[in-house]
C-alpha cells in the first residue's frame, strides 16, 4: 500500500505543471490557441469562433446552451423555442404539477398540442450573450469605496457593478469572481420567465434504476425533459438551436460538453480536504443515510408518500451518495497526499523569492493549525444542521409560517406543509433527529425548552416526538384553521423545540467565529498563491466552477474501475429488460414500455452494429470533465451537433470536485437517438420531432 501511495504521489507531481489531457472546465470566452490546438488534435472540426463568438450573436454553438435557474443546463433544439434538459433537472417541477389524479412523475407527461403545454411557475432560463473581464473596474471601485469609508465587501461591489451593467445593457448581468478574487468577469444574459412543460417520460424511463443506480455504471436512463420558452405568449423563435446528429459515434470519437458547472474546489488545500474527509462529510453522510432509510421505507409502502417525498428523497440521496463517494475517493486516490505534494512545491516557490516570503512564508503551517482549532465545533455544527435545522421536511413550513407577514399567509404555508408531508414520516424523522442531536452533542448547546423535554422524557425520543407533535398546530387541518395569531405559531412547541438552539451558540463558544474566519481567510490566500505560482510557471489553468458557462472536451470510451474489471462504453435496451423487476419500484416498467423494448423495433433511431441496425444505444460514457450544474448539458460531436445529454458521473469520479483523476473521471450520457425513439415510438410526439433539425 505504501509503495502504491508513493507511486501515486509521484504521478501527481509529474502532472503538477500542466492540466491532464481531458481535465478542465474552461471558461467559454477563453478558448485560446493552445486549447483549440489540443481540441483539434482530439478531433474537433470547428473553429474557436464557432464555439463562442460575442461579436456575431447566434452563430456559435454556445448560443444555444442555457442555464436553467443556475442549477442545471439545457439547450435549444428547435427554432420554436424547445429546450431539452435532464428529467432529474425537471423533477421538482414535474412533482409540483403532479396530483393523485395526474401523477406525471409516474405516468409521464406529453403535450400533444401547444395548448396542452403547462406553464412552470417561478422558473427562469438564461442565455449568455457576452462575458468580459472587469477586474480593473472592480479593483478601482473597491479602492474608491474604501477611501470614502464606505462598505466595500463583495456583496456591495456586486450590487453596484451589476446595477451599472444592467442599466447599460438592458439585460441581466451577474458578476463572478475567479481564482479567489484575483480576476472578475461580468456575464450578460437574456432572461426568459415563461417556461412550459412539453414532454416528460415516466420515472420508469427518465429515472430508471432510481437511487440504486445513481453514480453507477452500467446505466439505462433516458434522462430527458423538454420545455418550451415563450415571450409575450408566443414561442421564442430568435435564439440559436442545435442540430441533432443521427450518425452516432465510436470509441475515441471527440466530444464536447458546454454547460454551467456549479462548484468545484480544485484549488483547495490539504487542510481543507482533511477537514472534509474526517469531520464534515462523514457526519452528514451518516445522518442523511438514516433519513433516507426512513423515507424510503414509507415510500415503498405507500404510493401517496412516494409522490409527496420523491423530490426531497431524490435531492437527499443525490447529495448523500455524492458525499459518501467523495470520502471514499479521497482515500482511494490519496487526494490529501496530492495536495501535500502541491504544498511542498509551493513552499519551495515561496521561499525562492523575498517578496513571496514576506507575504506567505508561514501560510501553509498557519492554515493547518487554523483548521485543527475549529474541527471539534465544526463537527458539532454539522450534527445541528442535519438534525434540528433540516432533519425534518415540516421544519421549513413551521419556520416560514412563523415569519410570515400576515396570518393568512402563515396559514396558507402551514396548509401547504400538511398537503406536502405525511405525519408518519415526519414523526419518525423527528424521532431520529432527536436521537442524533441529543446523543452526540454536549448539553452546552441545548436550549431551555429542549432541556425541559429531556428532563421530562430522557432518552425516550419516541414519547418526546409524540408529545411535541400532538401539541403542534401542524398536527391537523383543524388546528391550522383555528389559529388566531402568528404568535401562536411562534410559540408552537414543535417550532420552539426545533429553533431552541441558535447557530450563535456554536459561533460564540471558544471564539469559534473568529477562528473559522481566520481559517477561511488563510484558505482564500492559499488559493491566490496557487494561482500566482501556476501563472509564474506558465501553467494553463482554469478557475474553479462557479455556475458560469464552461467548456470541457474529451472522447467516447469505457472504464476500468478496478483491477480485472472492464466496462463497455455503451448500454442497450437489453440491460433494461435484464434489470426489470416488477416488485422493485426503481426497476419496474410500464406495460407499454416493456412491450416496445421486447419488440425491438428501433427504426431510424437504431444503432448500426456489424452493418445491421439491430440495436439501440441507451447511455454512453465519455471522459468530459463535469460536475453538478452540468446536468442536462448538451454532449456535442466534432461538428458541434447534439449526440447526447450529460446526466451523471461515476462512483470513481466523486473526488473530482477537489481533484481530477485521469482515467477514472467519466461523464455518463443519454444517447439523443434513444430520446427520439421514446418521443416517437413510446409517446407518439410526431409534432415535436417535426420541429427538430437532423443531420447525418
Amino acid at each position: 500500500m505504501r509503495t502504491l501511495r508513493i507511486i501515486m504521489t509521484a504521478v501527481a507531481l509529474a502532472f503538477s505543471a500542466t492540466a491532464f489531457a481531458d481535465e478542465g472546465m474552461w471558461m467559454i470566452q477563453d478558448i485560446n490557441e493552445a486549447l483549440e490546438k489540443n481540441m483539434r488534435a482530439r478531433g474537433l472540426k470547428l473553429a474557436a469562433n464557432e464555439i463562442y463568438n460575442d461579436e456575431a450573436p447566434g452563430t456559435a454553438v454556445s448560443d444555444a446552451v442555457v442555464s436553467i435557474g443556475f442549477y442545471c443546463t439545457g439547450s435549444v433544439i428547435s427554432d420554436q423555442g424547445l429546450i431539452i434538459t435532464n428529467h432529474h433537472c425537471a423533477y421538482s417541477n414535474i412533482a409540483k404539477l403532479s396530483t393523485p389524479e395526474h401523477n406525471y412523475l409516474e405516468e409521464g407527461f406529453w403535450a400533444m398540442t401547444s395548448e396542452d403545454e403547462i406553464p412552470i411557475e417561478g422558473e427562469k432560463v438564461f442565455f449568455l450573450k457576452r462575458v468580459f473581464d472587469v477586474t480593473e473596474e472592480v479593483k478601482g471601485l473597491t479602492k474608491e469605496l474604501r477611501a470614502a469609508g464606505k462598505p466595500c465587501g463583495m456583496r456591495k461591489i456586486s450590487s453596484i457593478m451589476e446595477e451599472r451593467y444592467n442599466k447599460a445593457t438592458g439585460l441581466e448581468c451577474i458578476l463572478s469572481g475567479m481564482w479567489a478574487g484575483e480576476k472578475y468577469y461580468m456575464s450578460v444574459y437574456k432572461t426568459y420567465t415563461d417556461l412550459r412543460l412539453v414532454a416528460a417520460p415516466p420515472q420508469s424511463i427518465g429515472y430508471f434504476g432510481g437511487n440504486q443506480d445513481n453514480w453507477r455504471w452500467p446505466r439505462h436512463n433516458c434522462d430527458f425533459t423538454i420545455y418550451r420558452i415563450y415571450e409575450d405568449g408566443k414561442p421564442v423563435t430568435r435564439e440559436k438551436n442545435l442540430k441533432i446528429s443521427l450518425k452516432g459515434y465510436n470509441p475515441g470519437s471527440f466530444t464536447m460538453v458546454i454547460g454551467y458547472p456549479g462548484k468545484t474546489d480544485r484549488y483547495a488545500s490539504s487542510a481543507e480536504i482533511n477537514f472534509q474527509e474526517k469531520v464534515s462529510l462523514p457526519v452528514s453522510n451518516s445522518i442523511r443515510g438514516g433519513q433516507m432509510g426512513i423515507i424510503r421505507k414509507w415510500m415503498d409502502a405507500d404510493p401517496e408518500v412516494r409522490m409527496k417525498y420523491s423530490d426531497w428523497f431524490f435531492a437527499l440521496s443525490n447529495v448523500q451518495e455524492n458525499n459518501d463517494g467523495m470520502v471514499k475517493c479521497y482515500r482511494r486516490f490519496w487526494v490529501k497526499d496530492e495536495k501535500i505534494a502541491q504544498e511542498r512545491e509551493m513552499q519551495k516557490w515561496i521561499d525562492a523569492a523575498p517578496n513571496r516570503k514576506a507575504m506567505w512564508e508561514t501560510m501553509i503551517p498557519d492554515l493547518e493549525k487554523a483548521y485543527s482549532e475549529t474541527e471539534s465545533i465544526e463537527r458539532d455544527k454539522v450534527f445541528y444542521r442535519e438534525t434540528m435545522f433540516r432533519g425534518t421536511y415540516i421544519n421549513r413550513y413551521l419556520m416560514r409560517a412563523g415569519n410570515s407577514s400576515s396570518l393568512e399567509k402563515a396559514k396558507e404555508t402551514l396548509r401547504q406543509g400538511l398537503a406536502e408531508t405525511d405525519a408518519r414520516v415526519e414523526k419518525e424523522l423527528l424521532e431520529y433527529a432527536c436521537k442524533e442531536y441529543f446523543d452526540n452533542l454536549e448539553s452546552y448547546y441545548f436550549g431551555k425548552f429542549q432541556n425541559k423535554m429531556l428532563d421530562r422524557f430522557g432518552s425516550d425520543y419516541k414519547a418526546m416526538t409524540e408529545y411535541l407533535w400532538s401539541r403542534s398546530v401542524i398536527s391537523s387541518q383543524e388546528r391550522v384553521d383555528g389559529i388566531n395569531s402568528i404568535d401562536e405559531i411562534k410559540n408552537d412547541p414543535l417550532r420552539r423545540f426545533l429553533a431552541d438552539t441558535p447557530i450563535t451558540v456554536f459561533n460564540e463558544r471558544h471564539g469559534e467565529a473568529a477562528k473559522r474566519q481566520k481559517a477561511n481567510k488563510l484558505e482564500k490566500e492559499y488559493k491566490k498563491a496557487l494561482y500566482w505560482m501556476r501563472l509564474h510557471k506558465d501553467v494553463e489553468q482554469y478557475p474553479d466552477a462557479n455556475s458560469t458557462m464552461r467548456l470541457s472536451y474529451g472522447t467516447v470510451g469505457g472504464l476500468q474501475p478496478n483491477d480485472g474489471i472492464v466496462y463497455n462504453w455503451y448500454t442497450t435496451p437489453a440491460g433494461i429488460l435484464e434489470k426489470y423487476d416488477p416488485s422493485d419500484h426503481d426497476y419496474n416498467l410500464t406495460t407499454r414500455q416493456k412491450t416496445l423494448l421486447e419488440k425491438g423495433k428501433w427504426g431510424r433511431w437504431g444503432f448500426t452494429l456489424d452493418g445491421k441496425r439491430n440495436s439501440m444505444i441507451v447511455d454512453f460514457m465519455t471522459d468530459n470533465d463535469i460536475t453538478g450544474g452540468n446536468s442536462g448539458s448538451p454532449v456535442l460531436n466534432a461538428k458541434g451537433e447534439l449526440i447526447g445529454l450529460a446526466f451523471d458521473g461515476n462512483l470513481e469520479s466523486l473526488a473530482s470536485d477537489a481533484s481530477y483523476t485521469e482515467g477514472y473521471n467519466k461523464c455518463i450520457n443519454t444517447d439523443i437517438r434513444y430520446v427520439m425513439w421514446v418521443l416517437d415510438k413510446y409517446a407518439g410526439m410526431k409534432r415535436i420531432i417535426k420541429e427538430l433539425e437532423f443531420c447525418r
